[in-house]
């Protein structure tokens, strides 16, 4: 898997684009105490455990890192924690989200503590049309200089027509990441935006949709799992990558749907899973903050039978 060094926290929005064109990414959890306060050490800790299993990409404060549950000042904490940590082996992408003047903000905290790039997720709650989707994408990315990946997901559901418009006017804009599973739409923004974006799988435990993706041309993809069987990550990505169906095929029917199974009986447990692994294979990043809540005791039993099938991470 290729490595991107780099000196210092310097990276171009092209040089993040190459880099997150090839290899797996991931997004680290973010690390609470007992009591729900962020902790930097439990978390700069986790990223030098991650960082030499090859992800070429690591996304600061994003969805499983429960970005939606920080506060701006705990925010720009967990980034520079990261950056620090990851400074010169690993390019780290932060979260950001909102409203735009909050998305803004966010973007901003992002690069001035040395993120390379910047996700910018869905807006809050309410519907938009796409000429006010466009206006939100476009203050974002004129905000900051480093790269920015638009994430397509929830009420965010921008067409390619949108893109288009975006791709001109932004040229720091460089990446799509979809979490909507639209088909249609994806072979629009692909066909349309050819190679002016790097184009990346985020659908929940996006392992069982990679084929299909790569057979649309979205050949990278964030993986969850990565945060506590990474060696497993890894092995299904090197075989997804090879075209080793063989291997892909037995973890998708030993691990990934027994997985999923126990992911589906809650609302939110995408996030909540991923933390109850963590925990199970010695490396917790403490609870989940509400409204998301933990695994119930059955179910965190059944992902440790499950996780124990694997052998070491």
């Amino acid at each position: 898997m290729m490595s991107y060094l780099f000196a210092g926290n310097a990276m171009s929005p092209q040089e993040l684009k190459k880099a997150l064109s090839s290899g797996l990414l991931s997004f680290p959890l973010t690390d609470f105490d007992s009591q729900l306060r962020f902790d930097p050490k439990g978390y700069a800790g986790r990223l030098e455990w991650l960082m030499p299993y090859g992800a070429t990409v690591l996304f600061a404060a994003g969805g499983t890192g429960e970005f939606f549950s920080l506060e701006p000042q705990e925010y720009a904490t967990v980034i520079k924690t990261a950056t620090d940590a990851c400074r010169g082996r690993v390019p780290i992408v932060g979260g950001a989200g909102g409203g735009t003047t909050l998305a803004i903000k966010y973007a901003q905290e992002a690069e001035r503590n040395g993120a390379q790039g910047v996700l910018l997720l869905p807006h809050y709650l309410t519907e938009a049309t796409q000429d006010g989707l466009v206006q939100h994408v476009e203050a974002v990315c004129k905000s900051v200089k480093i790269g920015v990946i638009v994430y397509n997901r929830g009420a965010t559901r921008l067409t390619a027509e949108s893109l288009l418009k975006l791709a001109e006017r932004c040229p720091n804009l460089i990446g799509f990441k979809d979490g909507l599973g639209d088909i249609e739409r994806i072979v629009s923004v692909r066909q349309q935006l050819g190679d002016r974006f790097v184009y990346i799988g985020g659908m929940p435990t996006h392992e069982v949709y990679a084929h299909a993706y790569k057979a649309l041309g979205v050949p990278t993809y964030s993986s969850a799992i990565f945060n506590f069987i990474p060696r497993t990550a890894i092995e299904f990505y090197n075989a997804y990558a090879s075209g080793d169906t063989v291997t892909t095929g037995r973890l998708i029917n030993e691990f990934f749907l027994p997985y999923l199974a126990i992911r589906n009986k809650g609302e939110g447990y995408a996030v909540s899973i991923v933390k109850a692994g963590a925990t199970i294979v010695g490396k917790t990043a403490g609870p989940v903050r509400p409204p998301l809540s933990d695994l119930k005791p059955a179910e965190v039993e059944e992902l440790a039978a499950l996780i124990a099938k694997l052998g070491p991470q």
